[in-house]
Order: structure tokens, then C-alpha cells, then sequence
């Protein structure tokens, strides 16, 4: 008979496999850092600097304070473990995983590659790059003088050397080197990858089932199309792995209450075997906008009640949330939601709006404005401020706590 789950149990089991819930460690360093990548297997890239990178925040929501620079080590670093790829989305990876994303860069390569108009109309700029990069070694697209290196368009026009370089990247003829004032570093993949990385081969199915395995752990527990998203699967070779998996024991089928698809049908969903069933979860976090808890929408929103949807390129008029909202995590609740900006010069982290989810009350701004004032100092800031003029229920609230 198939175990049936309670939401809050399922709530909590996903967090725990997420880090949450763990006593935090008094100094975080470069093992502590290593750890987490581990756990989670990817960090998720934006360039949004209006608060704090992406990047930087899972960490900080899991550990605590750290030195970004030890990060910067790890992911900036040439000579560091990891490297770039679409994994969900751009996302920081291990080296070692390369091989278990030839099957996606050799889907690129039929999409994108020889007969699609783009690359024939580029293929002389493409056979100058790598000629380039095999004669200067890793750079950044800023770096390669070339008459097509011209952005067009607004701001974040892309030139057609910068279209080429990213093109060579999906199909893995390119791998990042690390990255300079955030900028991506091309190198030819011999340059950048060890050989016992670039000579290892994995099956397309092998590679597959693997990665549902990743994210079946990372998860702890989740539907088909939760386990699915982790690393952007599609196709009929998921529910062949995903079988796969619950054939050897590791994937357990389970039932959730409340976790109900069209029509009301009962959503099959899977517990991984050495997942935890903690009976509590003690946390206070700041999410990412792409932290993997609220990264794919719908189990958001299935998982906690929390609709959530960034709004940076919404119009500001039409903005109800504001420019860039972070969840806001409370033991095993989403509980609202804040939309923060670092005032570097200033020195002041301003609180633009702050809202309660409905259903939830408790002293919400008692827990949240000590974590805010941990956020300020992290980022080198001395203060926290809500805005004047603040939009939310829960900002006058916070005023008056901080």
C-alpha cells in the first residue's frame, strides 16, 4: 500500500534535503561551502545585483554569513572545482558532471548547429574564434578585438562575437574559465577540462536516470515534473528512469495530501529512500528568487500555497510585489515576501516593500528584523531602513520592529 504523507511532513522533508533545519556552523569556510554545492549540485546564475547575486544567497539562507570570496574561489576561479553550464538555467557545476550533459550539447549542436541559418551566416566568425582561443587561451568576450564585437541594440545587446562564443558553450565546444568582474572567460574545452573529465562517456540513459537521482535527493521528495525540472528533463526517458529508480529502490512512491492535479486526480510522487522525516524545521531565510525550494513555480505553489512570479521586467505601474521579492522562509512556512536593495553607498539596506502571505500571522517581524540586521552586516551595510512610502501590510509592521 502506498504511504500517504501529510503536507507539512512533505514540506519538511523538502527542506531538510535542502539543508534547512541544521544547526549552523560557527565559522563557514571553503568545506562548509563544498558541502552545500554538494547537496544541492548546482547554483543557479543571475546577474541581478540589486541586493545581492543570485548565486550568493542559497548559501547565506543555509549557512549564514560567509566570505564571498571564498565562493569566488570556488566558481570564479579557473583552477576551482566547478564550472558553468545550462543545467536548470545557467548554473554553476561541478567539473566532474561535464559528461552528464553531452546528451543536452548534442541536442544543441542539431538545433543550432551546420544547416541553421544563423550558424551558416557565422561560421567564418566561428572558425576565427577558435583560432583565437587556441592561440590566446581563455577570454572574455570584452577582451577579443573583432569588427563583429559591436553590441547592437539597447544595453544588453548581444554582439555576434559574444552570440558565437555562447553558441560554442551550449554545444560544449567551449567551457567557462572562470569568470572576471563577473564576466564569462571562453576557453576551448581541452584548455579548461582536465582529460579524465573530457575522456569519461556516459550513456544518454545513464546520464538521464543519474540526474533524476541528483535531483530526487535534493529534493527529498516530489512529482514527476518536480524531479523532472531540477535539471529542465523532458521526454518519455524520464518516466523510464524515474522507473528505473523506484525498480531499484531508491525512489519510494508515495502519496501527499492536498497534492491534486487536473480534475482533482491524486499526483503520484516519490520519496528518496534516505531521505529525513524531521518532525520540526527551526529556520529564517531570505530565498533566492531562484533557489531550487521556489525555483519551479507550480511546487511552490502546490508545496506551500505561495504564488510567486518575479516581476523585474514587469512595468514598475504594474509591479504588485515590487522589482525583486525574496521569499521569506520561517520553519517550514513561506510567510511573505520583501523586496530588498543594498544602498552600498549609503551603507543602508532598504526595505522597499514587505508582505504577509495570507493565512499566516504569528510575530513574523519579531524573527524577521534580527534577520535583516545579519543580512546588512553580511553585505557590509550598517543599517536597515524601510523605505518611506513602503508598500505592504507587513512593512509598517517591520518599521516598527527595527
Amino acid at each position: 500500500m502506498v504511504e500517504q504523507l501529510s503536507p507539512a511532513l512533505a514540506r519538511r522533508i523538502a527542506l531538510a534535503a535542502q539543508g534547512f533545519g541544521r544547526p549552523r556552523p560557527a565559522v563557514v569556510g571553503t568545506r562548509q561551502l563544498n558541502a552545500l554545492i554538494d547537496r544541492l549540485n548546482l547554483l543557479q546564475i543571475d546577474s541581478v545585483n540589486v541586493f545581492e547575486r543570485s548565486h550568493y544567497l542559497p548559501a547565506f539562507a543555509r549557512l549564514g554569513a560567509y566570505d564571498r570570496t571564498l565562493l569566488d574561489r570556488l566558481t570564479f576561479d579557473a583552477r576551482g572545482p566547478h564550472t558553468e553550464y545550462w543545467a536548470h538555467e545557467a548554473a554553476f557545476v561541478r567539473k566532474d558532471d561535464w559528461p552528464l550533459f553531452r546528451w543536452r550539447m548534442r541536442a544543441y549542436r542539431e538545433r543550432y548547429g551546420t544547416g541553421n541559418a544563423w550558424f551558416a551566416a557565422n561560421e567564418s566568425t566561428l572558425q576565427w574564434l577558435r583560432a583565437e582561443l587556441a592561440d590566446k587561451g581563455p577570454l572574455a568576450a570584452s577582451e577579443i578585438e573583432h569588427d563583429a564585437n559591436r553590441r547592437s541594440g539597447p544595453w544588453w545587446g548581444w554582439s555576434e562575437v559574444k552570440r558565437a562564443l555562447e553558441r560554442m558553450f551550449l554545444f560544449g565546444e567551449v567551457a567557462i574559465a572562470g569568470r572576471t568582474r563577473f564576466q564569462r572567460r571562453y576557453g576551448l574545452v581541452d584548455d579548461v577540462l582536465p582529460a579524465s573529465v573530457l575522456d569519461r562517456t556516459v550513456d544518454d540513459d545513464d546520464a538521464i536516470r543519474e540526474l533524476l537521482r541528483r535531483s530526487a535527493v535534493a529534493h527529498g521528495i516530489g512529482t514527476a515534473r518536480d524531479l523532472a525540472d531540477y535539471y529542465r528533463l523532458k521526454g518519455p526517458a524520464v518516466q523510464h528512469a524515474l522507473q528505473q529508480l523506484e525498480d531499484a529502490g531508491e525512489l519510494i512512491p508515495v502519496q501527499v495530501r492536498g497534492w491534486e492535479g487536473p480534475g482533482g486526480r491524486q499526483l503520484k510522487a516519490w520519496l528518496h529512500r534516505d531521505a529525513r522525516k524531521p518532525r520540526l524545521i527551526d529556520a529564517a531565510a531570505l530565498l533566492s528568487p531562484f533557489d531550487p525550494v521556489v525555483w519551479f513555480r507550480d511546487r511552490a505553489l502546490r508545496m506551500f500555497g505561495f504564488h510567486y512570479r518575479i516581476e523585474i521586467y514587469t512595468p514598475a505601474p504594474q509591479r504588485v510585489y515590487g522589482y525583486y521579492s525574496l521569499p521569506i522562509l520561517l520553519d517550514d512556512e513561506l510567510v511573505g515576501r520583501i523586496d530588498l536593495k543594498s544602498d552600498r553607498q549609503a551603507g543602508v539596506l532598504r526595505v522597499q516593500s514587505a508582505w504577509t502571505e495570507s493565512g499566516h500571522g504569528g510575530p513574523i517581524a519579531e524573527r524577521l528584523a534580527p534577520l535583516l540586521a545579519q543580512t546588512a552586516a553580511w553585505q557590509g551595510l550598517g543599517e536597515v531602513r524601510v523605505a518611506d512610502g513602503a508598500r505592504g501590510d507587513l512593512a509598517p509592521v517591520l518599521a516598527a520592529e527595527l
